[in-house]
């Protein structure tokens, strides 16, 4: 497998690990996370009403557990589709890397290695922590993931020395990859228009929510973490209960238009490298358009019913972990295409026998 077919390969798998692993998240561990979250604000306030200052520091600890747990879900989440996203750029600018194939294989193989390390390293830190660890505030899991991300670091200044050596006239007499931006299929333009729709889409929205809620919503989160404070103190407890409960409703309707804002925009940007990427998807011309269908519907439907879920509650959840569904299987679907097109280069050259 050439660099470049390493490389876009290793992007789309990604890219499909980190989908999966966000359906998952999202059923699992997410909305029940808010819910003892809230509970546990909850307990928080009543304790604040009992002047029980150790009850306090216990309920703000188990707050920050459930906010670690959490934090490195998303993280884990973020990293893996992100170094998917690098390896398809990667991929695409290979022809521009004055660099023997060896060595962009090498590159490749390397950054791989951290995309893969990274991620799975930070999703250990919550249940490793410190322990065994030769620091007093770093853990094990903590020094891979940081390995991890060396390592990616490394590979991508390999490729950049080979981009400058491009750019100063050494160009390699082997071959430097598929110009990927020359394919100018039905599936290849669907993409490209549709990532683009995308994008402005998620832009608009994030336009609108900064101009008619942000401010709505920050002036919000601090009069009601005050009022909850004041009234505990004032020993006013269903008052205070009150002011929590608002305050998780706030909090969902700001995740909720932030993870459309976000989603929509990161389906754009994987639409548009997944264009570049269709001349090494051997499936028939059906069922490329059938894939790419499929994804900009999933793609479509993920945010918008996040986005309802303050309204329809679960409904809407449940349809947009189906539009996530539906993107997996678009994804799944090219993966195979990629698999089909490494096979029959095989089987050109004898490979296989």
């Amino acid at each position: 497998m050439s660099a470049q077919r390493l490389l876009i390969f290793g992007g789309i798998a990604l890219i499909l690990i980190g989908m999966v692993f966000g359906d998952i998240f999202a059923v699992f561990i997410l909305h029940p996370n808010a819910d003892r979250i809230g509970n546990q604000l909850l307990e928080a306030t009543r304790a604040v009403a009992a002047r029980d200052p150790s009850a306090i520091q216990t309920h703000f600890v188990r707050i920050g557990h459930l906010l670690e747990n959490r934090g490195t879900k998303v993280d884990t989440h973020v990293h893996i589709i992100k170094f998917g996203y690098l390896s398809l750029i990667l991929a695409l600018i290979q022809p521009y890397f004055a660099l023997a194939e060896r060595t962009r294989k090498r590159w490749s193989q390397l950054f791989l290695a951290g995309a893969v390390l990274l991620p799975v390293s930070v999703f250990c830190i919550h249940y490793v922590g410190l322990e065994y660890s030769p620091f007093q505030l770093i853990g094990w899991a903590s020094i891979t993931a940081d390995l991890g991300g060396l390592l990616v670091i490394v590979a991508c200044l390999g490729f950049l020395s080979g981009l400058w050596r491009y750019l100063a006239g050494s160009h390699q007499t082997t071959t430097l990859g598929e110009n990927l931006l020359r394919d100018q299929s039905w599936a290849t333009r669907t993409l490209l228009a549709g990532g683009t729709l995308l994008i402005l889409a998620g832009f608009l929205h994030g336009a609108y929510y900064a101009g008619v809620y942000r401010d709505k919503h920050e002036e919000q989160d601090a009069a009601l973490l005050g009022a909850m404070a004041e009234r505990a103190v004032a020993g006013d407890l269903p008052a205070a209960t009150e002011a929590v409960h608002q305050y998780g409703s706030l909090q969902g309707a700001k995740a909720v238009h932030i993870a459309a804002h976000s989603h929509i925009i990161e389906f754009g940007l994987m639409a548009i490298l997944l264009a570049f990427v269709q001349s090494y998807v051997f499936l028939s011309e059906r069922w490329k358009r059938c894939w790419v269908v499929i994804f900009l519907i999933g793609s479509v439907v993920l945010p918008v019913f996040v986005l309802l879920e303050l309204q329809w509650g679960l409904v809407a959840g449940g349809i947009a972990d189906v539009g996530g569904l539906l993107v997996i299987l678009a994804l799944t679907g090219m993966l195979v295409g990629l698999c089909r097109y490494s096979g029959g280069l095989d089987a050109q050259s004898g490979a296989v026998r």
